[in-house]
């Protein structure tokens, strides 16, 4: 009793770590279609216009996106093998215990047929039933001889169950080994062309180095005007928040004081945290949220409060949940920002090069806020995107799907 209970218990942990294996190959499968997804991307929107002559600087930030992204794919492939790796062991190991079942079980299965022929040459079942010396020695008789017959067809089912599975488990051991060693030709395409990318990009960097006084210059000027830009958002926040209070008249300019409406708003906006939509319908992460260090020059920091997405020349960015249009605005030496209100939070799409809505305006969730500025001198289509709880700024990472 106890060596079927082990046996059954070992089948039940057996069971539930191919239903994780499954679920985790799907989870990878899945992430490596959107890696996948992500360099096609890349590609459309940052090399597919060559008429446009790129400063050094670009190309090295731009390549430094793919490289990113191929290397995760490089690691998702690296854990499709691996995985693998453990079923193809898996079901070697069951091949081979399956193997020894079937060869113990047509041993018998010979044993007892040897024995039945044996017994009917010697005596015919009927003499077998009508030699008893009762009834009662005969009925047993009976019952013996059709529980035996019952045994062997039932020994004959197990044979040929096993024997299906054994070729159902070697069929799916081929099918593998072939998948495997596909992700291993696409994982070492993949690794030569990284290994390219990351040789392009150390050639451009070491020429660059040579200028890196001029590079930081450089830098530090446009992080002064980006901080001063986000600067100057956040004051404009600060200043909607207290135009919106004085109605309520709270004195309050960091937060929020809002309707009963309003706050349903916000609690609905926050019950979507990481389920909200993209601000533009295809792009690219090509700058995150919050302190890093430049791609290019090490020893130079930037910062943002936001992220900004490189799209497709005639993206529009759109709003991304119901809310109303608090401000359209504009700063000296930039293209226009749309403010969206959504209780007490605020998103902001910045660098449009048209605007479609106007302030007070309700918006639905991807509605078209405004046309995204193409840069005619590099080609680019830059949206920067940022979320606010009242005037504190928030990792749009965290809040958009898939980000």
């Amino acid at each position: 009793m106890k060596k079927y209970l082990f046996l059954f218990f070992l089948q039940f942990l057996n069971a539930n770590y191919c239903q994780s294996q499954q679920q985790t190959q799907k989870r990878l499968e899945k992430e490596k279609a959107i890696l996948v997804n992500e360099i096609k991307q890349i590609n459309s929107i940052l090399f597919s216009n060559n008429n446009i002559k790129k400063s050094a600087l670009d190309e090295i930030q731009d390549l430094d996106v793919k490289i990113k992204v191929r290397k995760k794919l490089i690691k998702v492939t690296n854990q499709e093998i691996n995985l693998i790796s453990k079923k193809i062991n898996i079901n070697q190991r069951d091949i081979e215990i399956l193997r020894i079942e079937i060869v113990k079980l047509k041993d018998d299965y010979a044993n007892m047929i040897r024995k039945s022929y044996y017994s009917k040459s010697r005596q015919s079942r009927l003499m077998f039933l009508f030699s008893s010396e009762s009834f009662y020695q005969a009925y047993n008789r009976f019952k013996y001889l059709s529980q035996y017959a019952k045994h062997r067809k039932k020994q004959g089912e197990i044979i040929n169950k096993k024997t299906n599975l054994l070729n159902k488990l070697n069929v799916e051991l081929l099918s593998k080994k072939v998948n495997k060693e596909s992700l291993i030709r696409d994982n070492q395409v993949s690794q030569l062309i990284y290994q390219k990318e990351i040789e392009n990009q150390k050639l451009m960097i070491g020429n660059l180095i040579k200028k890196q006084k001029d590079l930081e210059y450089r830098i530090r000027i446009k992080e002064k005007k980006i901080a001063a830009f986000d600067k100057e958002i956040e004051r404009l926040i600060r200043v909607a928040i207290a135009n919106a209070n004085r109605k309520t008249s709270s004195p309050s300019t960091l937060k929020f004081s809002i309707t009963p409406e309003a706050k349903l708003v916000g609690k609905s906006f926050y019950a979507n945290k990481g389920k909200l939509p993209w601000p533009v319908e295809e792009g690219i992460v090509i700058q995150n949220f919050g302190t890093q260090v430049h791609p290019v020059v090490r020893t130079t920091k930037i910062k943002s409060n936001g992220i900004t997405i490189a799209t497709n020349q005639t993206a529009d960015a759109r709003a991304i949940f119901k809310g109303i249009v608090m401000t359209v605005l504009s700063y000296k030496g930039s293209n226009p920002t749309v403010l969206v209100q959504h209780g007490n939070y605020i998103t902001a799409y910045t660098n449009l090069e048209m605007v479609y809505v106007k302030k007070g305006q309700s918006l639905r969730p991807k509605e078209k806020i405004g046309k995204v500025f193409t840069n005619p001198t590099t080609g680019k289509t830059e949206l920067k995107f940022s979320i606010f709880q009242s005037s504190t700024p928030l990792n749009p990472k965290g809040w958009i799907y898939r980000l």
